[in-house]
């Protein structure tokens, strides 16, 4: 499928267009686009097709910093390439005009702008996305100066003027000094420190049904890799997983790479990745970990499983108390991470030049640090509100707008954090008509019987007032002659009415029947008096159990992270420079080298109840 783009439009936040770029064929305009886009009722997927325009159209759209961002394509264009040029223009843009992005930058540096979106596309054609690539490219106040010091003359000077030869002679040198062109490394970086950098961070994602089984557990990893060294690098990045540098192949799932990775020698040997690194910070690459302990399409286990471990997780008993309206979240943290062993030694600034890179950044050396623990539990709609909220450790905090109830435990105290900690709830639904009857159940047997007798209050009073009782009876069999007789009247023939016209003997109302056997044994509804009466209050009590039972929350999760460790296992085993293909850079260099690993979980352990 082919990748072609029309136009590019960008409006501000209040949907005044700022930037038309059209680069083929006549697509609708920005202004004529924009009500047909927002004719869509939000939230707004980022793929929609317009058949109304002239010509029909596809857009694809993404939003930052309250920009909205309007990719449009005539024919059939790949989704995955149009909306990952829209995030491409986002990064160059804000690291040309600054981030975030607002109206006033990009009207200010209009210029700058419209030749990024010029070398960015060329034709409809994604060509050109690279920063470091865009930056010997595009005109920058200040760009013919360092432009002409490059070539070795003065910014006052033209090329134009000077002696021709000079001039080769000085492309041709400083060509051999910078080696071969890369479109993602400007060449003749230098740096007066020569550091290297990798930050692997993962998101857990956990889901468990309220046996406590796995449902589903993902991590999604990213390894973002910062370079500032000198010349041309060679890198080379190998990684390892529980289980050996073998089993690192099978456990990342949709490896994505940073184009500068050699991915033939990804395929020969998986786990190690060689590249030339961009200039500055960038992500090396992306993966999924399926976390399962067992592969259903495998035969038989590999020899090597590990146990899904969870720093942090929560469970949930609700229906407590008298009247069922009371529910506990417990949850449970262990920093007992697997796996770990003290840093070994050499670690920190001592450990420059080493091949295997350090651990900074943990604040502590005990081992990884949990952090930033927050239980979150959805309350149902219905609730009006959470009172009595008793936790043991931390504070919790229930918000009426977002019905969502927020518990937050402290991790300050290594040393204490592994335990059991609770938070007990009271919910309290709306205002209903049988609210009075609360304290007449509270202290009724909660294993009575639903099916038992359930009288309706009024009846129980009739029988308790058998005079009463009586005269409400007459009172609606009067009521039902009454009816019988309009019946009658309205669906007599004519021959009835003749008939009815001559003199009729008077008709008395029949005798009442007898009560039957089975009225006769029933018994009478117990009063106040009654030992039998706590049946009539158990009818009430189970009644206002079931209503609680449907205020009750269906679910929790928790949020953490931890600085030093990943749930995957996967570590850094070395990063190495090869200093054949490396150029610029000199023998006696050696770049300090650092790794940190953050796993970050955002609402991620999931428990069903």
């Amino acid at each position: 499928m082919s990748g072609e783009i029309d136009a590019l439009y960008i409006y501000d936040e209040h949907n005044n267009p700022l930037v038309e770029q059209v680069y083929r064929s006549r697509p609708p305009s920005a202004v004529t686009i924009l009500p047909l886009y927002l004719a869509h009722s939000a939230p707004r997927p980022s793929l929609l097709y317009i058949p109304n325009s002239i010509p029909p159209v596809t857009v694809f759209s993404i939003v930052q910093s309250n920009l909205l961002f309007l990719a449009l394509s005539e024919v059939d264009t790949e989704p995955l390439l149009a909306l990952e040029f829209l995030h491409r223009v986002v990064d160059v843009l804000e690291d040309f005009v600054g981030a975030p992005l607002i109206s006033h930058k990009i009207q200010s540096n209009y210029e700058v702008v419209a030749q990024l979106l010029n070398e960015m596309c060329d034709a409809g054609i994604v060509c050109n996305t690279e920063l470091n690539a865009l930056q010997e490219v595009v005109e920058t106040p200040g760009w013919m100066g360092k432009l002409l010091g490059g070539v070795g003359l003065s910014g006052s000077s033209s090329p134009m003027l000077g002696p021709s030869n000079a001039l080769k002679r000085s492309i041709s040198a400083n060509s051999a000094v910078q080696g071969p062109a890369i479109p993602w490394r400007r060449p003749g970086v230098r740096h007066t420190s020569n550091e290297l950098y990798v930050d692997i961070v993962e998101s857990l994602s956990v889901t468990m049904a309220p046996s406590g089984r796995l449902l589903s557990a993902l991590v999604s990893g990213t390894i973002a890799f910062t370079a500032k060294i000198s010349g041309v690098p060679d890198l080379l990045l190998s990684l390892t997983a529980p289980g050996g540098q073998q089993s690192i192949g099978r456990k990342l799932d949709l490896p994505v790479f940073h184009p500068c990775v050699r991915l033939a020698k990804w395929r020969e040997r998986p786990g190690e990745l060689s590249f030339v690194p961009p200039d500055g910070r960038f992500i090396l690459a992306g993966y999924e970990v399926d976390l399962l302990p067992m592969d259903p399409t495998l035969d038989q286990p590999p020899s090597h499983m590990e146990k899904l471990f969870l720093p942090a997780f929560v469970d949930i008993r609700k229906s407590l108390g008298s009247t069922g309206s009371d529910f506990e979240v417990r949850l449970s943290l262990n920093t007992n991470f697997p796996g770990y062993s003290a840093n070994r030694p050499g670690v920190g600034r001592g450990g420059s030049g080493s091949s295997t890179p350090s651990f900074l950044g943990s604040g502590s050396s005990s081992g990884p640090v949990l952090e930033d623990v927050v239980v979150t539990v959805p309350i149902p709609r219905s609730v009006r509100n959470i009172t009595d909220m008793q936790a043991s450790r931390g504070d919790a905090m229930f918000s009426s707008n977002n019905h969502v109830l927020e518990w937050r435990v402290p991790t300050k105290d290594a040393g204490t954090v592994s335990g059991t900690a609770t938070l007990r709830c009271t919910v309290a639904g709306h205002q209903t008509g049988d609210d009075d009857l609360e304290d007449d159940a509270e202290d009724v047997d909660p294993d009575v019987n639903l099916l038992q007798g359930y009288y309706d209050a009024s009846a129980a009073a009739s029988y308790q007032d058998p005079e009463a009782g009586t005269t409400k009876r007459k009172a609606k069999k009067k009521k039902k002659k009454k009816v019988k007789k309009s019946t009658r009247a309205t669906t007599t023939t004519d021959a009835d009415q003749a008939l009815d016209q001559q003199p009729q003997p008077e008709i008395l109302d029949p005798p009442q029947p007898s009560p039957s056997p089975q009225q006769q044994q029933q018994p009478a509804l117990p009063t106040t008096d009654n030992p039998d009466a706590s049946i009539f209050h158990s009818t009430q009590r189970k009644t206002k159990t079931q209503l609680n039972a449907t205020l009750m929350p269906n679910s929790a999760s928790v949020s953490f992270s931890v600085r030093g460790w990943l749930p995957s296992g996967i570590k850094v085993e070395s990063l190495n420079i090869d200093s054949r293909r490396s150029r610029g850079l000199g023998e006696s260099v050696k770049p300090y080298k650092g790794v940190k690993y953050l796993c970050i979980s955002r609402k991620g352990v999931e428990r069903r109840c």
